[in-house]
């Protein structure tokens, strides 16, 4: 008997490696041979490639004698190869496919929860660092799930992203947030995350718009956040996107920079009014003489190129007060106050101020 090997579709291939007399020593010597060829540079017409490649092997009888389900088990090792960033092996073992009857059973509830609109929005307010008046919030979506209660929305944004549902649930969030603020303070903006995966929607911007017109809310107090990863793809497409939205008003903010590529062409190429300067900078500002240069910089090229800056993460008077001597525009974080929803935001004082003064 001899090995076989066999194309399933697209770029995905089986192997059946037979007559080993240890089984799991010698998968893993194939795997690993495998992987250091394919990862080995070629030529083609002149240009050097690299490639990988991402295995997932599971071993009969020990997880099971079925063809169907030996194969779906090598496909969840698989999976969790790509996962783990590729070009490498993973040997099956069955919390995978605990975790996979796990994922499918939130998949399911994530939609009969968008299809019944089991979520809330809830709101964190930012601040003007200098005169401590809030300016706005940011809207945050939580899903009061049925038996589990409020669920965290690391734990199924990034599903309703990979299955597409974030779509429907980001159109709902804009929605709710437009009405939400049209009973706000007229100098109040709120601001709406956007995923990725909304950037690819065709009809994302007539959506906004629609959320504006039928809500009565003027669009210079919604404020759209993006991340740098939106940037990395379809450029010209989201370049013109993002234009339609300055031009009726809308501003639109970098999230989180400083921890993906921040790129500085991207300041320049793209139409930010706002730069927010991620919490894990603001976490270092009293411990990291370099933190406190980097946010130093980013405030002084914000300020040259005419943008405003948010710090995240604040939750300390020391943060707050260094953050105040360096520039920076905006404050926001637990110190000042956490998401809540709409009704407890309404009691909340509109300077923080009288927040740290009750504290």
């Amino acid at each position: 008997v001899t090995d076989v090997l066999a194309r399933l579709g697209g770029d995905e291939f089986a192997i059946i490696q037979t007559g080993c007399h240890d089984q799991r020593a010698s998968s893993i010597d194939l795997a690993s041979r495998i992987s250091k060829l394919i990862a080995e540079p070629f030529q083609l017409q002149g240009h050097r490639i690299e490639i990988g490649t991402s295995i997932g092997v599971a071993l009969a009888p020990e997880h099971g004698s079925d063809q169907e389900q030996l194969l779906k088990k090598a496909d969840l090792a698989l999976y969790r190869s790509k996962s783990a960033g590729r070009n490498c092996f993973t040997l099956y073992d069955e919390a995978m496919s605990a975790e996979l009857e796990a994922r499918n059973t939130l998949e399911g509830d994530l939609r009969d929860a968008i299809a019944r609109c089991l979520f809330e929005v809830h709101y964190q307010p930012y601040f003007d660092v200098q005169t401590g008046r809030r300016r706005g919030v940011e809207a945050l979506v939580r899903w009061r799930h049925p038996t589990r209660g409020l669920i965290p929305p690391d734990l199924f944004i990034p599903l309703a992203e990979e299955t597409g549902l974030i779509v429907p649930l980001g159109e709902w969030i804009i929605r709710q947030a437009c009405d939400d603020a049209i009973s706000w303070p007229a100098d109040t903006t709120v601001s709406v995350n956007l995923s990725p995966v909304q950037f690819k929607q065709a009809e994302l911007f007539d959506i906004i718009e629609s959320a504006l017109r039928k809500s009565g809310l003027p669009p210079e107090r919604l404020e759209i956040e993006i991340t740098e990863s939106v940037l990395l793809e379809r450029a010209v497409e989201n370049h013109a996107f993002m234009e339609r939205l300055k031009s009726i008003g809308v501003s639109l903010a970098l999230d989180d920079f400083g921890t993906g590529y921040s790129s500085l062409s991207c300041l320049t190429a793209f139409p930010f009014d706002k730069i927010k300067i991620d919490k894990s900078f603001i976490g270092k500002l009293s411990k990291r003489h370099k933190s406190l240069a980097i946010i130093s910089s980013i405030v002084t090229l914000a300020r040259g190129l005419g943008m405003s800056v948010t710090a995240e993460g604040v939750e300390t008077r020391e943060q707050l007060e260094g953050l105040k001597t360096l520039g920076v525009n905006f404050a926001q974080g637990y110190l000042l106050g956490r998401p809540v929803p709409i009704d407890e935001l309404n009691d909340q004082p509109q300077s923080y101020r009288s927040r740290l003064d009750a504290a």
